[in-house]
């Protein structure tokens, strides 16, 4: 069996969507749940940006998402979806401690 062979063999196959199109793509296991996280911080960029420029193409979206994915990829040393994370729980402890003073 070849290399080629073999390497195909260890990959799973995963549907995602971006933007309103689904994608079949063959991954390695490892970076599943990469792909997905990357997948869904895409389309909520994909959303946020269609809130800001109405009017706008699919294909001015997907370049105004691309743009900034690969801008935040070259300044930061932590991949997005460790950043989301980081947001989402940031934003649970916020709303953690907002329930906890008074008048809340």
């Amino acid at each position: 069996m070849s290399e080629q062979q073999s390497n195909d063999s260890e990959l799973i196959p995963v549907n995602i969507t971006i933007a309103d199109r689904n994608y079949r793509v063959k991954i390695a296991p490892k970076d599943e749940e990469a792909v997905r996280k990357t997948s869904a911080i895409i389309n909520q960029k994909m959303v946020e940006f269609k809130n800001l420029y109405a009017g706008k193409d699919m294909q001015d979206y997907i370049s105004m998402v691309l743009l900034w994915f690969t801008t935040e990829q070259q300044s930061g040393g932590q991949s997005l979806y460790e950043v989301e994370a980081l947001q989402n729980q940031i934003e649970a402890l916020t709303a953690s401690i907002e329930k906890l003073l008074p008048g809340n």
